[in-house]
């Protein structure tokens, strides 16, 4: 098996030495240089061309953000970024900027502590190993070739029909950006209501929907047990929480709850999309993200059987394109849509063109 060649940059010898730790005890990782600084972090990518770049944000002289933007540019490879959580502002800048995916920097030498940053490290590299690299050029090249698109906000018609009342959105490994897209493309005022798990640890959610919410009129939080479910609202599910749909009387709540040992990742899709489907029947449309694994494969068979509606993001946008692969072979999915058009057909399957 060819080994995953890993570059690690980090000006802290703590960090560093803790993370390469980390990644040398992964089978088929080989950890192929480290820099201190971002200006010998870019020498090194250069020199080393390595499969994989670990990078910390915070770095005295050229910073992460910099780096990550000449490498971009230079020398594209799958970036990494490890932060601490009071960086997590930063976290969803450097997805912007092209990075693939974020792990929370351990910071303290504790045993359990380790293993847990060791599992998501572990699990992070694999899904790099399945990196959809035709996606992952075609997003980088759009980032450093494209302005920032503009805000398009669809014209509704008057008198259009809506077949869904609610989109509810599963993503993972770069769905960020994927999701900011989709947003970015919406009418100024969501005539549905829209529900997002997205793969995600805990105290990362709330600033990723805070983020969002700048960003748009609609409104974009955290989900909060018990909250309503209402147009124009777009609420996020809390990082390794599930969140699921509840009739309560004349309305629809959320309810988040803690995941089981059965649910393999988290937020789960497939809880998320099992409830929707009991709750909204054929007034729910499904959309699959990029992603790694087959999350969301079981809830769209939940969300057809109530005569729902299902869209899966198409294999050429994707940076991972497992969860999409998993949800086309149900044979289930009403259309494959490459994330430039999918705003646009969620808008078309609700009623509106």
């Amino acid at each position: 098996m060819k080994k995953v060649r890993v570059l690690v940059i980090d000006d802290s010898a703590f960090s560093r030495r803790t993370i390469v730790r980390l990644l040398e005890e992964i089978p088929g990782v080989e950890v192929a240089g480290y820099a201190i600084n971002g200006e010998e972090g870019l020498r090194k990518a250069m020199d080393l061309r390595p499969d994989l770049i670990t990078l910390d944000l915070e770095m005295p002289g050229m910073d992460g953000f910099t780096l990550l933007r000449i490498i971009m540019s230079a020398c594209p490879a799958p970036v990494l970024v490890v932060s601490s959580h009071s960086d997590d502002e930063r976290v969803f800048k450097a997805l912007e900027l092209g990075a693939v995916d974020f792990v929370a920097k351990p910071s303290k030498v504790l045993s359990d502590q380790l293993l847990e940053i060791r599992d998501e490290l572990q699990q992070k590299v694999s899904t790099i190993l399945n990196l959809n690299l035709q996606g992952f050029k075609a997003r980088t090249s759009a980032i450093l070739h494209e302005p920032a698109p503009a805000r398009k906000a669809a014209k509704l018609p008057r008198g259009g029909i809506q077949k869904f009342e609610l989109v509810a959105i599963g993503s993972s490994t770069g769905g960020p950006p994927a999701l900011q897209k989709i947003l970015s493309e919406m009418p100024h005022e969501l005539p549905f209501a829209m529900l997002v798990s997205q793969h995600m640890p805990a105290g990362f959610t709330k600033t990723f929907a805070e983020r969002l919410n700048r960003m748009f009129p609609f409104t974009v939080h955290e989900a909060s047990d018990g909250e309503p479910v209402v147009k124009n609202t777009v609420l996020v599910a809390p990082g390794a929480m599930n969140m699921i749909t509840v009739q309560v009387k004349d309305q629809v709540v959320v309810r988040l709850k803690t995941p089981t040992p059965e649910d393999k990742y988290s937020p789960s899709i497939n809880v998320m999309l099992t409830s929707v489907a009991r709750v909204y029947g054929s007034r729910a449309l499904a959309v699959i993200l990029t992603g790694m694994g087959n999350d969301g494969s079981l809830g769209i068979r939940k969300i057809k059987e109530h005569g729902g509606g299902v869209l899966a993001e198409a294999e050429e946008s994707s940076v991972v394109f497992g969860m999409p692969r998993e949800a086309i072979a149900t044979g289930l999915v009403d259309k494959v849509v490459h994330l430039d058009q999918m705003a646009s057909k969620i808008i078309e399957f609700c009623g509106f063109r």
